[in-house]
């Protein structure tokens, strides 16, 4: 692919279109990527609440054994910014505790998911506050040709800025994803079991998951972060505030907490997670590539990352 007209744009500073960028800059590829949030991250999104990052995004990092990204993750332990977590996890419902399941080691943040994005823009030209209106055949974004564009994000987003009677547009709004709500829940001191870590919810309309945040990051902060069904989600979308009594009920149920939450925050997310990923790692026609979580199933951070960098080294060629 001939990349000389300038640099290769990639819309989306999530997880996979840095790894992109990574890939392309790796490559000896000149590349800029554009996003409109105000510092990249995505889905690895963390606020500061309270005095204190919270992760409201991706819950965890796993990592293959012996794959590219376990490496990646290994460097971002011995630098300090991912902790080994847990291999456990608990099951519960709305009678509370059901079991423990064990499965892959899941890693955490000490600073907030976001700075590992910040850590892998260390390295590109990232231009936050930018908004990408189309991306048109050319390929151009919003007119200006570009040798190839990459838009790295839910593909109903994607499909917003894409010819829809185009290939890549039809790629893109093929997919269907889900949302989520994910509530914050803070007391003044810790009331759950101490290796509680996080919890899979079943068999409850309001909530499907419950992590530790303190346990996770390590300060043993008394927060919760639960995240709601989809179906809760949707009808709260509007209002996501007015979903946060039925998620402090389901939480106290499950964890047999006996008392109110001395505060609370909740982030909407539209697009939460794809209804069916693809197996193909990425998708890329006519110099217009997308990747992320909706490709290179199953959903993950450890996808969207692979999915992203194979789509970089797949345009560097």
């Amino acid at each position: 692919m001939d990349l000389g007209r300038g640099p290769l744009t990639v819309v989306g500073a999530g997880i996979a279109g840095l790894a992109c960028a990574r890939a392309l800059r790796e490559a000896g590829r000149d590349v800029e990527v554009l996003d409109r949030g105000r510092a990249p991250g995505g889905r690895l999104s963390s606020r500061t609440v309270r005095g204190r990052p919270v992760d409201l995004g991706a819950s965890y990092l796993t990592a293959g054994e012996g794959s590219p990204f376990a490496d990646v993750v290994a460097d971002w332990v011995d630098r300090g910014l991912v902790r080994p977590w847990t291999d456990t996890f608990a099951v519960v419902g709305q009678d509370g505790f059901r079991e423990r399941k064990s499965g892959p080691q899941r890693f955490g943040t000490p600073g907030g998911s976001r700075s590992l994005a910040a850590d892998l823009a260390s390295s590109l030209t990232v231009r936050p506050g930018t908004t990408v209106r189309e991306v048109t055949a050319g390929p151009a974004v919003d007119g200006r040709a570009v040798p190839a564009v990459a838009p790295a994000m839910p593909g109903p987003q994607a499909a917003r800025l894409l010819d829809p009677s185009g290939p890549a547009g039809g790629l893109a709004a093929a997919e269907t994803w889900q949302p989520v709500l994910a509530v914050v829940l803070g007391w003044t001191e810790r009331r759950w079991p101490a290796d509680l870590h996080g919890a899979f919810v079943h068999d409850d309309p309001a909530v499907e998951w419950i992590a530790d945040d303190g346990d996770r990051r390590g300060d043993s902060a008394p927060v919760l972060v639960a995240h709601t069904t989809a179906g809760l989600a949707a009808e709260h979308l509007e209002d996501p505030a007015t979903a946060v009594p039925a998620v402090v009920a389901a939480v106290r149920s499950a964890l047999g907490i006996d008392e109110e939450p001395a505060w609370t925050e909740v982030q909407r997310w539209t697009f939460a997670r794809p209804t069916a990923p693809r197996e193909e790692p990425f998708g890329l026609v006519d110099g217009i590539g997308l990747c992320g979580d909706g490709w290179h199933a199953p959903a993950k951070v450890e996808s969207a990352w692979s999915s992203g960098t194979a789509l970089g080294r797949a345009l560097a060629h």
